[in-house]
């Protein structure tokens, strides 16, 4: 990397007083920072092929699996006790919920919540990154999910 792109790196990673407005005392982010996509695309060095952001992301899938998984298995946090699901054949879809079970017994403890929390994160840097190559607008497509969630209700059924 040449002298002149690292101190334009170091200058766009350095706290910009000007984004920061006080508060009571106190100093609070203004809504001018960059979106996470667009953090994302900024940092996002090594990557930038559509294969590779592809394959971290399957990657970045299966490390949020194993964290499940070893918060069962090596800690046991949580457990999972799976059956088949059981509910009235007259129960229709609104009343459906009551009788569908997730199959976990506990709740993550802190270690687990923390590792879990971390993997999803990953998981969603490169969906970000993945947008970003396709020219998708994460936030845009986040929104359109939520409407057809909101409008299908039950009947969306994923």
């Amino acid at each position: 990397m040449r002298r002149a792109d690292f101190l334009t790196l170091l200058r766009r990673r350095a706290y910009n007083d000007s984004a920061f407005q006080p508060l009571g005392g106190a100093l609070f982010m203004k809504e001018t920072s960059p979106s996470f996509q667009a953090q994302v695309d900024e940092y996002l060095v090594r990557h930038r092929s559509v294969l590779d952001v592809l394959t971290k992301l399957q990657e970045a899938t299966a490390r949020v699996n194993r964290a499940i998984a070893k918060a069962v298995t090596n800690c046991g946090c949580i457990s999972v006790t799976a059956t088949k699901q059981q509910f009235p054949n007259d129960v229709g879809l609104s009343d459906i919920r009551q009788y569908v079970q997730t199959h976990l017994d506990g709740k993550l403890c802190e270690r687990c919540t923390e590792a879990v929390e971390s993997e999803i994160g990953s998981e969603l840097f490169y969906i970000a990154a993945l947008c970003n190559l396709l020219d998708l607008d994460l936030e845009a497509i986040r929104k359109k999910e939520h409407s057809r969630i909101k409008t299908l209700g039950i009947f969306n059924l994923k």
